[in-house]
């Protein structure tokens, strides 16, 4: 799992929280940073601040979709503005969560996505791997 955000306070605390429910992680404190090491495989899972300087959460899953990469993703924000809920979920975020990020929030987020099936991601109940 990779969580992306520019707060090294926030990338600690997501990491660690996670951590204590089994889930391993990794963290980067931009886009671009992520984006480089995809080469190095690509996350089952992607947790993104929606408002960073360099790259924001929507700019970062265009650019995945552009290179074909479907990684279930994991919207937070200390701003929720009207509409953004929505424009993340049609580019494909499968949860979107207010800052401060609850703990149980986050880790039933995490439990509602779908397993990968051979790499080919299954982003809805509706169509479980064959």
């Amino acid at each position: 799992m990779a969580i992306v955000d520019d707060d090294p306070a926030v990338l600690k605390a997501l990491a660690r929280l996670l951590s204590a429910s089994s889930f391993v992680t990794r963290t980067y404190l931009s886009g671009p940073q992520f984006l480089v090491s995809l080469p190095d495989g690509v996350p089952d899972y992607l947790i993104v601040d929606l408002q960073m300087p360099e790259m924001n959460a929507l700019e970062l899953q265009h650019d995945l979709a552009r290179r074909g990469i479907r990684i279930p993703t994991i919207i937070i924000t200390a701003h929720d503005e009207a509409g953004m809920r929505e424009r993340c979920k049609s580019a494909g975020a499968i949860a979107y969560l207010s800052k401060p990020v609850h703990d149980t929030e986050l880790v039933m987020a995490m439990l509602a996505i779908p397993p990968t099936c051979n790499g080919d991601m299954r982003l809805s109940r509706e169509f479980p791997c064959a």
